[in-house]
């Protein structure tokens, strides 16, 4: 006999539960963000300015060792950067999200996903802070210019990316909290996507570097994460977006649903026990 607990109504309905009790992830989220910068000046600002810096850093050295335009690839890498630290922030802080949050899961009568929801919500607030680098970039290198109606894609682009945080998140917190091993494994895991993944890179340059070796440059495309950094990037900086990387992104996103719902169905109620 299925324990009432284990069943698919209630995996939605924790879901629910949790979106409907949005004043206190909301909440949760913004002072988590408020916490962090206490008693600084410039305050959640340090996030633009953190990101800017690493974007200038990398951007000047990568345009000097591939021999590009740092006008045309500054740009490139700083849209990476914002979009690689919520990838990154969903798989790491998302194989933490419980654990970190024993003592509001033991005393606090909420639904499991609110907590899922605070940690999406506050990872939504650092890209938006750090999507003011794309405005000043626009403006100085008249990257507008290039913009067309197809720059609006960026709104379901980032839309998939927090829906894919959400699942990341819930299946890779649950386990986590379940095998303590897999944080760290998940940990080395996203250093090697990070190398692997065009975001200091292009495969364009790559081509242009070596020269009729198309065929490895190509390979990129085998690392998941090249996918989702495309269907961002290619909008903001006015070009084209292949329907490759919108199927990729989107198989991935019910996959990736199936298997949280799946692990919220069956362990959901096993989590305050196992933190």
């Amino acid at each position: 006999m299925v324990s009432d607990s284990q069943t698919f109504k209630r995996a939605f309905k924790d879901m629910r539960e949790g979106l409907h009790q949005r004043e206190l992830w909301l909440s949760l989220g913004w002072q988590d963000i408020k916490q962090r910068y206490r008693r600084s000046v410039l305050g959640p600002f340090w996030i633009t300015i953190a990101t800017g810096l690493q974007a200038l850093a990398m951007g000047l050295l990568y345009s000097t060792l591939l021999n590009q335009p740092i006008s045309e690839y500054l740009p490139y890498v700083t849209i990476g950067l914002i979009v690689w630290n919520v990838i990154s922030a969903a798989i790491l802080d998302g194989s933490d999200v419980f654990i970190a949050n024993e003592g509001l899961i033991k005393q606090l009568p909420s639904a499991l996903s609110v907590h899922v929801y605070r940690l999406v919500w506050r990872q939504f607030l650092f890209f938006l802070h750090n999507a003011a680098i794309y405005l000043l970039l626009l403006a100085v290198f008249s990257i507008w210019r290039d913009l067309d109606a197809s720059v609006l894609l960026v709104i379901p682009a980032v839309l998939l990316l927090f829906l894919n945080a959400m699942w990341i998140s819930i299946a890779f917190g649950i386990f986590a909290t379940r095998y303590r091993d897999i944080a760290p494994i998940l940990g080395s895991m996203t250093l090697m996507l990070f190398v692997l993944t065009p975001v200091m890179w292009s495969t364009k340059a790559l081509e242009n570097s070596v020269g009729g070796m198309s065929d490895r440059a190509r390979l990129v495309e085998i690392v998941p994460t090249f996918h989702y950094l495309e269907i961002v990037r290619a909008p903001l900086l006015g070009e084209p977006s292949a329907l490759r990387h919108w199927v990729i992104v989107g198989v991935i996103t019910l996959i990736g649903w199936i298997v949280a719902i799946l692990a919220l169905k069956q362990y959901r109620a096993r989590v305050p026990y196992w933190v």
